[in-house]
């Protein structure tokens, strides 16, 4: 069925594409830039940190975590790193357009760190964040002073002082932030101007959204500040200095979560002394949501570590929850709960602003097999309703495929379709689709910080 529904069934969905993305670098046989002293440490360590995303698929927050070049680095200057790096992600579509167009044939596969120090430079010029003379003569120094860089310190400053040095920034198109194989994909399904309005997300900054567990939410907002949002979420710019020490943060009345993130649990509607069953857990957001209301939840998740978390953040907010770790097809068991929270394993290409690697490091060509394990739990979950038990699917994708083939497997495991209610989902309305399910889109509540990318079903079994 799925691979049916991919290649043969309609051309609704663009997956006809070369196999080679052009966004997956191909992997320098694990030769990495010399981790030597440098003129500036702080680009030095933005450079690599782009290049270890890049080059070798991995998160901005795996990299930090692990490069020493960053770690080693001062408050201020890493701050500073940090700021180049995120900047480079973010403006990225920008920077290659910018880069191809001033290059007359492309850099070699091996110039990697190059590369880095040329997209490092751009992002600090798009971004505001240092002055063309500096951008060009620390990018330089960085050239030199890298073995493997050396050769190219040449053209690095010839093709900074072709792009940084106008004072008047390019006119470019919002839609090229978004890399071409995604950007593709998103005009076929969504149209145009919408894959506009989701590229122009990634250059506002995400906020901070506070879950209310418990408490007055007005109460809570003169502690934090910030804004009550239509579906009772506390927004903020950033957490404030010292919120550790916050009554409500030190009580567990609060926990952070993305606003669209909340919204699955909400729609579960558990009720006090109901079995729940949270299928993929962890990291527990959504499992003290359903603590929080009495009912008596199991949190299952196959990963011993990120349970840990769940464990953790239970016992920060004191609330209880039972902890199984292990796949679904082995633990779930069959007629066990009365509502089942199935918030699936997937592509999360709708946090593409909080994270912003994630179209970079991805390929549709990953969805099949996300694909297939989404429809194997949906099966699995289907099994461990009782009957009339409700279960809530939800993925933080943009991708129609993790939708619509995660319905149809509902519907052949024998639920139906319990239409979402704009009542339901205040200011949200908008999300709702004919068939009852939402469609959380990144440019939603756009005037108040935007959301991450949801889509939600609510099931019944018959």
């Amino acid at each position: 069925m799925l691979i049916a529904f991919l290649f043969g069934v309609t051309n609704r969905y663009s997956f006809f594409m070369h196999p080679k993305n052009n966004n997956r670098r191909n992997q320098p046989n694990n030769r990495r830039p010399q981790k030597r002293r440098c003129p500036d440490d702080a680009r030095h360590a933005a450079a690599r940190l782009i290049w270890l995303v890049l080059e070798e698929n991995r998160t901005l927050d795996e990299v930090m975590a692990s490069e020493e070049s960053y770690a080693e680095l001062s408050g201020v200057n890493r701050s500073f790193a940090a700021a180049i790096a995120k900047s480079t992600l973010r403006h990225l579509g920008h920077i290659d357009v910018l880069l191809n167009g001033a290059l007359q044939k492309p850099l070699p596969e091996t110039a990697f760190y190059a590369r880095s120090i040329l997209r490092t430079g751009i992002a600090q010029y798009l971004a505001d964040l240092a002055p063309a003379y500096a951008i060009i003569d620390r990018a330089v120094e960085l050239a030199k002073s890298n073995k493997i860089a050396f050769g190219m310190a040449g053209l690095v400053n010839a093709i900074l002082r072709k792009i940084v040095t106008k004072e008047q920034k390019p006119e470019l198109k919002i839609e090229d932030l978004l890399p071409a194989v995604w950007r593709s994909r998103y005009q076929s399904f969504y149209g145009n101007e919408i894959t506009k309005l989701i590229a122009n997300e990634l250059l506002t900054h995400s906020p901070i959204d506070l879950t209310i567990l418990d408490g007055d939410p007005v109460d809570i907002q003169d502690q934090f500040g910030g804004e009550i949002l239509p579906n009772g979420s506390l927004r903020l710019a950033s957490l404030p200095e010292g919120f550790t020490a916050l009554e409500a943060w030190a009580n567990g009345q609060v926990i952070v979560q993305n606003a669209a993130a909340s919204i699955p649990a909400k729609l579960l509607g558990a009720k006090p002394s109901e079995n729940i069953l949270d299928m993929c857990a962890a990291p527990g957001g959504k499992t003290m949501q359903l603590a929080a209301t009495g009912a008596k939840v199991t949190a299952l998740d196959l990963n011993e570590d990120r349970l840990r978390l769940v464990a953790e953040n239970l016992a920060r907010t004191k609330l209880n929850a039972k902890l199984i770790c292990g796949s679904a097809q082995n633990k779930a068991g069959e007629n066990c709960y009365d509502a089942i929270l199935l918030d699936a394993p997937c592509s999360a290409t709708g946090t593409l602003k909080s994270n912003l690697e994630s179209l970079w490091i991805k390929s549709p060509f990953d969805l099949p097999k996300t694909i297939q394990n989404q429809e194997e739990l949906m099966r699995t979950a289907a099994k461990a309703l009782k009957k009339n038990g409700r279960l809530v699917y939800a993925v933080c994708s943009l991708e129609p495929e993790e939708a619509d083939l995660a319905v149809a497997a509902a519907i052949d495991a024998g639920l139906r379709l319990d239409p979402i209610k704009a009542e339901e989902v205040s200011g949200l309305e908008i999300a709702i689709e004919a068939r009852g399910t939402m469609r959380i889109l990144p440019h939603y509540w756009s005037d108040k910080g935007g959301l991450d990318g949801f889509f939600i079903a609510r099931f019944l079994k018959l």
